[in-house]
């Protein structure tokens, strides 16, 4: 046994020399890291070191600033850590453009080994190039042998960030493709545009075949990347007009359950002034008709626009259709219904975790994207099945009240909170707050969940009062940080606020065009954070 401990001494010793002698050659070390991305699957590889050794890969939230010491990584830039003792790494996440990468090697008692690898920005390993990143694409086409009528539905790609769209109709190929500016062939244009398909009445054009395109706009209206490419629309005038709205939710492409609160989305259709919204329990037995449905449960008026959100809930297990149809300013319907689309509730689903709390929860963002667009939910990006029991609009007081009723028929093994937002810039105080999200808290542990609290992100006034027209309480961030500093003294939270500060403790407009709903970017470091830290919050 004294001669083992001996040789380990004597090891160590070797080691500790080994790793801190500057001219053994260690010190020179630096990976050059390679990173592959094929659909959000990054390949990273890297230089070995002669020495033994594991390698940490680290996810930092932003790129570091050039006077600023990142020898040591500040944890609050750090979205996760990987460690491997290869100089290889595949790693499966959805991470925000924001973020950058690097490697380094470690010993027993150094470090680093040598230095860090320089950093790479994950927008710089996208496979494609950013021309085409920022540029819409036709999903639809007219050709001549499969023409449209005088009503055209014109469908394109979403472009992530878009506020609003530009559609450009043409006479003849633009003379400017891949650029930013209109044409001299345009013959009409819109900006009225606030989803990703448009239908229009061409009955008095004069000519039977044109050019479309289209280009996405911030909420300024500038333009965020170039037209798409000029795609032809021949016209048939003996084809019947096929006016039904086109369902455009994305949770059953996603293989997302409906939300609690179902939100349903559509692209409008010509002539239309309202939408009819009918919720059935069978598939309607009159597709593509005008009269009700007999299956139908629920039925909605809504004015124009695209998307309708659902205010009671959809508990009871089953399979259930939506469809829309527009309607005319005296109440006539205007074409047919829309395809019906179905979904299921089913309370198995919310099982192990469910989410908890208002808009932010609930999903949308880009002030014209709703829950349905479901790239702006951040349950999108988790790496664990939950169920969206969040609803736009809760204050924490509300939250308390539905909870009984919307979260308990889940019974969630763990449910993640996050509320009092809406509360705390309306101007309720945050002992109102803390006390109700600490009911919250009781009324999980006496039924056997597990809450899992999110601290609350900042907001952004100004861009608030900008979009919404609506004033924040001048003392905010004093509200904020009180609920926060309770949040930080739950057993289980994760802590999301250092992550979406700038120097001012406000919420960057990268993150939320409207100061307040987490955009793409945002949405996907919120989801990256928590899949950081599921595994302390649930052992």
């Amino acid at each position: 046994m004294r001669r083992f401990l001996v040789f380990l001494l004597l090891l160590t010793v070797i080691l500790y020399f080994i790793e801190s002698n500057d001219y053994i050659g260690l010190g020179d070390y630096k990976p050059i890291l390679e990173i592959t991305n094929v659909d959000e699957k990054y390949t990273l590889t890297w230089s070995s070191i002669p020495y033994p050794a594991y390698y940490e890969v680290e996810i930092l939230n932003q790129a570091p600033e050039k006077d600023e010491d990142f020898s040591v990584t500040k944890p609050l830039h750090r979205i996760v850590k990987y460690r491997t003792f290869e100089n290889s790494l595949i790693i499966n996440q959805n991470f925000p453009q924001s973020a950058h990468l690097r490697v380094s090697a470690h010993g027993l008692f150094h470090h680093p080994l040598g230095s860090y690898s320089d950093f790479i920005p994950i927008k710089e390993t996208n496979s494609t190039n950013e021309i085409m990143q920022n540029k819409p694409r036709s999903l639809i086409n007219y050709p001549a042998h499969a023409p449209s009528s005088t009503t055209p539905m014109l469908v394109w790609t979403v472009l992530p960030g878009a506020v609003y769209y530009e559609i450009e109709l043409l006479s003849s190929q633009p003379e400017n493709p891949n650029d930013i500016f209109t044409s001299n062939y345009q013959v009409f244009i819109s900006r009225e545009v606030f989803t990703n398909g448009y239908s229009i009445n061409l009955s008095t054009y004069p000519s039977n075949h044109l050019y479309w395109r289209v280009r996405a706009l911030d909420y300024g209206g500038n333009p965020i990347g170039v037209f798409s490419d000029a795609t032809e629309i021949y016209i048939d005038r003996t084809l019947p007009q096929n006016l039904k709205p086109l369902p455009n939710t994305g949770y059953k492409a996603a293989n997302m359950p409906m939300p609690l609160y179902p939100v349903y989305s559509w692209i409008p259709i010509a002539g239309a002034t309202t939408y009819e919204v009918e919720i059935a329990s069978a598939p309607p037995e009159n597709p593509n008709g005008i009269q009700p449905s007999r299956h139908r449960i629920r039925q909605y008026i809504v004015s124009a626009g695209s998307d309708f959100y659902d205010e009671i809930p959809l508990l009871t297990p089953g399979t259930y259709y939506w469809r829309v149809r527009g309607l005319d300013k005296s109440g006539v319907a205007v074409g047919v219904y829309s395809d019906a689309e179905s979904f299921v509730v089913n309370q198995e689903i919310g099982k192990y975790a469910g989410t908890f709390g208002d808009s932010i929860t609930h999903g949308g963002g880009a002030i014209s994207y709703s829950p349905a667009d479901v790239e702006y939910s951040f349950q999108t990006y988790l790496s664990f099945p939950t169920i969206n029991l969040g609803k736009s609009g809760d204050t924490s007081s509300s939250m308390l009240n539905r909870f009984d009723a919307d979260v308990l028929p889940y019974h969630p093994t763990f449910l993640i909170i996050m509320g009092g937002t809406n509360s705390l810039r309306g101007g309720v105080p945050a002992s109102q707050v803390i006390k109700e999200l600490s009911a919250v808290r009781d009324k999980c542990l006496v039924h056997g969940i597990r809450p899992i609290f999110l601290t609350l992100p900042p907001i952004n006034p100004e861009a608030i009062m900008q979009v919404f027209n609506e004033e924040t309480v001048p003392d905010w961030q004093k509200e904020f940080a009180a609920v926060n500093q309770f949040i930080r003294q739950q057993h289980y939270y994760v802590d999301l606020e250092p992550y979406f500060s700038d120097s001012n403790n406000t919420l960057p407009l990268r993150y939320a065009a409207d100061g307040l709903h987490f955009d793409i970017e945002g949405k996907k470091l919120m989801a990256q954070i928590i899949n950081a830290n599921w595994a302390t919050v649930t052992q």
